[in-house]
């Protein structure tokens, strides 16, 4: 089939674009800038020139296809917030599915895509507080049936999904991936931690004790498929791995795979000094469990987040 993506050149979207083209599916990208976009995705990618933030053109390639994923939102680089970027934040990710929902919405009913697979975030739920080593509970467990949390990142996740369910009005079936911390890739969110290893200056962050619920990029991928091509499935998804860690766990088992000791923490007040608001998102977690992925018979690959030596 045809699947119009956004976020095409991300991390996640380069992957599905291959693995889409791979099974012989047509994936259209839309891209602010289309030679950029083809120098990532291959000369012969199909590619839309557009802001997907704003109206345009490239809402009518849209029209045809089965599928739409969208993936578009501004990088959440580890630095301290301010008002412009928490409203890039915010209008890379709302802005761009309700420009996508209402091209939907324009497109002809029979020319219709019968799915919206929309990112979001483990950052809709509520952050654990930290209780102390005396209160671990390994038993813990967030699915998709949890409440929202009360952070910026948590709001912002549920103005995306709220957009993206304005689809289902028009009849499409409407899947918001809620995803965890991606492993593997170019580009990889916890590139620093890993080069703080390389030179022997690795360890946990912060207490050690919070989850990390992670997902390898190869499952991820896998799993946007998933949700494309099972019609069963739809509302929120938690894409993490079955296995979440607790940070310190998490350290060890990346030190272990590139060779490193994992013996030098980052101290929460420094963290929370370099990153203000944001200091949070890393120094708590949430024990996400990708319940709707199991339910619906998915299968997961990677069970560890690293390889072993």
């Amino acid at each position: 089939m045809r699947v119009f993506v956004t976020g095409g050149t991300g991390t996640i979207g380069r992957a599905l674009v291959s693995a889409l083209r791979a099974r012989g599916d047509e994936p259209i990208v839309v891209s602010r800038d289309a030679a950029r976009a083809r120098s990532v995705l291959g000369p012969d990618a199909p590619v839309v020139e557009g802001d997907p933030t704003c109206a345009g053109a490239w809402r009518e390639a849209i029209a045809g296809c089965g599928a739409v994923v969208s993936l578009a939102g501004e990088r959440i680089q580890p630095r301290r917030w301010n008002a412009q970027i928490r409203q890039i934040l915010h209008d890379s990710r709302v802005d761009t599915t309700r420009n996508v929902v209402e091209a939907i919405a324009a497109a002809p009913a029979a020319q219709r895509p019968s799915v919206l697979v929309s990112a979001s975030g483990i950052d809709y739920y509520a952050l654990e507080p930290d209780l102390g080593e005396g209160a671990l509970d390994d038993t813990d467990e967030v699915d998709e049936s949890a409440p929202p949390g009360e952070s910026f990142l948590s709001r912002l996740c549920r103005d995306w999904e709220a957009e993206a369910r304005e689809a289902e009005a028009l009849g499409v079936r409407v899947v918001t991936m809620r995803t965890g911390l991606v492993i593997g890739g170019e580009d990889s969110p916890i590139e620093s931690w890993m080069r703080a290893f390389r030179w022997f200056a690795g360890g946990r962050v912060g207490s050690g004790r919070q989850w990390v619920s992670w997902i390898h990029l190869e499952d991820a991928v896998r799993a946007y498929l998933h949700a494309i091509d099972t019609p069963a499935l739809s509302g929120p998804v938690n894409l993490v791995a079955p296995d979440r860690l607790r940070n310190r766990d998490f350290a060890r088992a990346l030190g272990r795979s590139l060779r490193r000791p994992s013996w030098l923490p980052a101290p929460a007040a420094a963290v929370r000094l370099a990153l203000g608001d944001l200091a949070d998102h890393i120094l708590l977690g949430r024990p996400a469990v990708p319940r709707a992925l199991l339910d619906s018979g998915f299968e997961f690959h990677r069970r560890e987040p690293f390889p072993r030596p």
